[in-house]
């Protein structure tokens, strides 16, 4: 069945299929003006392979992936620790917290529970951990992920700037209580 899919911790094994979807996922959560060539650098900068064999291995982040028939089909990066932006720090109250870093899931499965699973995978790794809360960044202008982490109980509690290629992007800030 094509909807089946599991989510798990994702390990070395992993980082070649984890950048190769980022390059399919991340251009849909970047605001119509990140020109191809900065979403393209950002990619190859942030997202490559061998970035994903170092997020791999740090011990504060965990990559959890959602493996369906044909491989992964989503994953979401999670940091453990207090947040190093100021703008963050300020805005986010529930402490200790855990980042959501990445979450993202290839336009095909959006529909199919992934994200969801994705998200519940998260916040049970966040109380695994003892965190009081999660914490996310998303772009202003994407009202389709704020609409999704609003239902799974996020709040605006402020704003960041993310850079990605010359440009200076404005993000909200969300939390929720786990």
């Amino acid at each position: 069945m094509p909807n089946q899919f599991a989510v798990i911790r994702a390990t070395a094994s992993d980082a070649g299929a984890l950048a190769a979807l980022a390059t399919q996922t991340f251009p849909l959560a970047c605001p119509p003006t990140a020109t191809e060539t900065e979403v393209a650098d950002f990619v190859a900068t942030m997202l490559s392979e061998a970035r994903f064999t170092e997020y791999l291995a740090a011990p504060d982040r965990t990559v959890l992936k959602a493996i369906g028939a044909d491989g992964i089909i989503g994953y979401s990066m999670l940091i453990d620790g207090t947040p190093e932006d100021p703008d963050v720090l300020a805005a986010v109250t529930l402490l200790p917290t855990l980042e959501i870093s990445k979450l993202y899931v290839l336009p095909d499965r959006h529909g199919d529970g992934v994200a969801a699973a994705l998200m519940t995978a998260a916040l049970d790794h966040a109380r695994a951990l003892g965190a009081a809360g999660v914490w996310l960044g998303v772009n202003q202008v994407n009202t389709r992920a704020q609409r999704f982490y609003a239902k799974h109980g996020f709040e605006r509690v402020g704003t960041k700037t993310n850079l990605v290629g010359g440009q200076l992007h404005h993000d909200f800030v969300m939390q929720r209580a786990v």
